[in-house]
């Protein structure tokens, strides 16, 4: 019995942190041994917002690497650069003219995105959500792994993919939700109501993947926190948010449950437990960094990574993209 595929993407905007490698590429990792996991580095997405051209580059390298030093293993998974492979861009084109202005238009990301790019309202933040459905659709991806600010994006290909499949005959698998086994919501370390982001302007707010082991326990030493002491976890008390958030940090990466973790810090204060997550942390990224440093200095190696995976995917996506031209009408050579 063949395989299901999974596929996801990641964009090359600021390294990788705590909260993508506990909610989304730790899963990857485990996928590749249940699925055929089609992961690619989202570059092209990543221009809705305008990029410095050498920092995208090397943005680009830097999280292709990452991946690999996290655990993405190219001969198990296709793991590549989504501007390296043509068929996404031109397989969004058609797409484009299956989807209503209407659907587009009620996007929330669109509205949150282009209230912060007042100056770059650009079509791309428009269109984009065509892109991600060309993305999952020209793969016959099966599944798809989604956060509560995707469910939008997700549905929107289903609903391109059976209107083509009814226009014409089935072309495209109608692609499902994966729901990954969760950690949590990992959040900022200063602001714990909110999520720990990449271009969070507080550096103190968000662990990246390669920060030393030194900035990793001082971050989480300025953690906020409460006026309370106890290590114990208040679920839905947002008086204790930050202490939540250190906890199920510490769960998340250590493996163990709450009971272990409140008889391990009882009678222990808040100062003790932020540097054990910190250490916890640290311990976790020390090897990914050893790795990563290793595969980045090796320029030769990770671009025929990226060279035989892109062409993986190209093979994948050429068939596909050759019955929709076919049944759309358009003249072969």
């Amino acid at each position: 019995m063949s395989r299901k595929v999974i596929l996801s993407g990641i964009q090359p905007t600021n390294t990788p942190h705590l909260g993508n490698y506990l909610g989304a590429i730790k899963n990857w990792v485990h996928m590749q041994e249940e699925y055929d996991c089609i992961l690619f580095v989202a570059d092209l997405h990543a221009i809705t917002i305008r990029q410095e051209a050498a920092k995208l580059r090397a943005q680009t390298k830097e999280t292709y690497a990452l991946l690999m030093a996290m655990g993405i293993d190219v001969q198990k998974s296709i793991l590549f650069v989504q501007s390296h492979n043509p068929k996404h861009s031109e397989l969004a084109w058609v797409l484009s003219c299956f989807t209503q202005f209407g659907e587009l238009s009620r996007m929330t990301q669109f509205k949150d995105k282009s209230a912060k790019s007042e100056e770059n309202m650009n079509a791309g933040l428009f269109t984009y959500p065509v892109l991600q459905a060309a993305d999952i659709l020209i793969y016959n991806a099966d599944l798809v792994p989604v956060g509560a600010d995707q469910k939008q994006h997700l549905e929107l290909s289903r609903n391109v993919a059976v209107r083509f499949n009814n226009a014409y005959s089935p072309t495209f698998t109608v692609p499902e939700p994966y729901i990954p086994k969760s950690v949590g919501k990992i959040m900022s370390l200063t602001e714990p109501t909110k999520k720990m982001s990449k271009s969070d302007e507080n550096p103190n707010a968000c662990i990246s993947v390669l920060d030393s082991r030194d900035v990793i326990i001082k971050k989480f030493k300025r953690a906020v926190t409460d006026s309370g002491s106890e290590i114990i976890y208040r679920e839905g008390d947002d008086s204790k948010a930050g202490i939540n958030n250190l906890i199920s940090i510490y769960c998340a990466v250590t493996g163990k449950d709450l009971p272990t973790l409140e008889s391990e810090f009882a009678g222990k204060g808040y100062g003790d437990f932020k540097v054990a997550v910190g250490e916890a942390v640290a311990d976790l990224f020390e090897p990914i960094q050893t790795e990563y440093a290793r595969l980045i200095s090796d320029k030769t190696y990770l671009d025929s990574c990226m060279k035989t995976s892109a062409e993986k995917a190209m093979r994948i996506s050429a068939k596909t993209l050759s019955k929709v031209y076919r049944k759309v009408g358009f003249y072969p050579l």
